[in-house]
């Protein structure tokens, strides 16, 4: 395994570890080469298990993804992929996901994760955006890329997963030479584009680079309490598309050597969940505050399921200090909550076993992080005062840029600080604690969602003349997408528009996307420029939901 950074044993407490810390990046690294190359030590051991919604598992030591991310890195070669080319991976948690991300990383190409919930209105944004040449997909998601290839100019091939005939992931590897040696690349060289929702327009793609990941250690080891240790084996339901499931969870556990669970899941079911991780002795975890409220509706849970948690994180929403205390007595661990974001990740956490927990709040930068409120001028505030959060640009979790998006790059920083768009305050200890969003964006069961991409996928409905998008309070999701409708001339609102008006956007969009509410309204809210005032929106869905009528 690789050396940790921190040892439990020293018998500090947080604010020293971090007070004593200082980073030392190497010029030259490269994610894949890191994961797989050099474990000579642990060669025979698991590093992934997968197991499908049938049942059927299948196991694969680290020796098995040296050679298959080798294989499939000479796949991607002979199909003239290079450095800084885009690499389309369309997955869910399967054995074939790591491969392809891992592979492409030794090739020195750059993946562009995207979830098997994408429509093909987001998927084509995405495929075009990035300028992907390559897609990896499965026979979910097989017609409707194949369809998107034919228009995308850049996109040359499609790789089905599940595809036996020649063309093929598996028949491609089982012909391809087994040794490969990981290009050379820089810490600073892009891995990763990551698309991130906005307040307007498209998402933005984050280009994120190869130190992403030496830079969320400090926070993995803490936030996992002193992760990794014997035993320790991960899961999380959080699909290896996004920046929890990928980088915050399988990247950085395969780095230390340790076993990850892969579950191709479909909805999720909290039951079937609890069995899997009793069965496969699951120690460590990210679960999503959305997915532990699923939990907390199953009853006996300790006495039903041989649940064994060393360590549990949780992040993408606020969580709550009810949740901390459920997955107390439900788990018998302290829930660590963790911030951070795709463009700036893994910053601000808890560690429990050398942080006293306060339920509800953040937690404090960890070691290697600089995190302030600031105000509008990007000066820190003083403990107490509320303001946007800020986190400090040299840091090696700090993306590259907005790709081909100089501007919108720009418009974050002010001065030595990255605008995070969430507001919160310090209190005198170093806590922080957050208290909304500066902008518009909407945090739904742990996916960050731009109102602009739904407005516009709403707008193209016949029956529709205007619409604005905000959240709206939800004690499950933290926040639902609701849509506020203005309809065109010769429609009536009516729940059978509704339910069709919301299928619109499950077919084009993701399905998160789609507007659990629909309101019909005779006119919007408009400032005297004639924007929508999506702030009043809010708020009125905020008194009525906190109304006792």
């Amino acid at each position: 395994m690789r050396a940790p950074i921190f040892n439990r044993n020293e018998g500090v407490n947080f604010d020293e570890l971090s007070a004593r810390f200082k980073w030392n990046l190497p010029d030259r690294f490269n994610i894949a080469g890191a994961i797989c190359d050099g474990r000579d030590d642990i060669a025979s051991e698991v590093a992934l298990y997968c197991e499908d919604e049938l049942g059927r598992t299948n196991q694969y030591t680290f020796e098995d993804i040296r050679v298959l991310t080798n294989r499939f890195a000479n796949v991607l070669k002979a199909f003239g992929i290079n450095s800084g080319d885009r690499v389309a991976v369309v997955m869910p948690q399967r054995v074939e996901t790591a491969i392809a991300h891992l592979a492409a990383f030794k090739l020195g190409a750059v993946t562009v994760p995207l979830s098997i919930l994408f429509g093909p209105d987001a998927l084509r944004y995405r495929l075009t955006n990035s300028g992907a040449r390559l897609v990896i997909g499965n026979n979910r998601n097989r017609e409707v890329l194949e369809s998107l290839a034919d228009e995308i100019d850049t996109i040359e091939r499609v790789i089905d997963c599940d595809d036996r005939g020649n063309a093929g992931f598996w028949p491609l590897l089982e012909r391809a030479a087994a040794g490969f040696e990981a290009v050379d690349t820089s810490s600073d060289d892009a891995a990763l584009i990551i698309y991130t929702s906005g307040t307007t327009g498209p998402p933005k793609g984050a280009v994120i680079a190869h130190r992403c990941l030496l830079g969320n250690l400090t926070g993995f080891e803490l936030s996992q309490d002193f992760f990794p240790q014997k035993d320790d084996l991960f899961w999380t339901p959080a699909d290896w598309a996004w920046t929890g499931g990928l980088i915050d969870a399988l990247l950085p556990s395969l780095y230390y050597g340790r076993p990850v669970l892969g579950y191709d899941q479909g909805k999720f079911d909290p039951e079937r969940v609890l069995e899997l991780i009793g069965r496969y002795q699951v120690r460590n975890a990210f679960i999503p505050p959305t997915a532990l409220k699923m939990m907390r509706q199953v009853n006996d849970i300790r006495g039903r399921f041989n649940v064994q948690f060393r360590s549990i994180m949780s992040a993408g929403e606020s969580m709550g200090a009810e949740l901390y205390h459920f997955g107390r007595e439900a788990f018998g661990v302290d829930i660590n909550e963790m911030w951070g974001q795709s463009e700036f990740n893994y910053i601000v956490g808890n560690s429990a076993s050398i942080l006293e927990v306060r339920p509800g709040s953040m937690g404090k930068p960890y070691p290697g992080h600089r995190v302030t409120p600031i105000d509008d001028e990007g000066n820190p505030l003083p403990a107490g005062q509320t303001g946007e959060l800020a986190a400090h640009r040299d840091d090696p979790v700090m993306f590259l840029q907005y790709l081909d998006q100089p501007d919108a790059t720009r418009k974050k920083f002010l001065g030595e600080w990255w605008r995070t768009g969430d507001v919160g305050y310090r209190d005198e200890d170093g806590y922080l604690w957050f208290v909304g969003r500066a902008d518009d964006v909407i945090s739904s069961a742990g996916y960050r969602i731009g109102p602009g991409e739904i407005e516009d996928c709403l707008i193209t409905h016949p029956a529709i003349s205007q619409v604005a998008v905000v959240g709206s309070p939800d004690d499950l999701r933290g926040e639902i997408v609701k849509a506020f409708v203005v309809l065109a001339e010769g429609f009536s609102g009516d729940d059978a528009l509704k339910k069709d008006i919301q299928e619109s956007v499950k077919k084009k969009l993701a399905a998160y996307e789609y507007p659990r509410e629909i309101e019909f309204l005779d006119s919007l809210p408009l400032t005297t420029t004639g924007k929508v005032r999506r702030i009043d929106l809010r708020e009125r869905e905020r008194q009525r939901k906190s109304s006792p009528n």
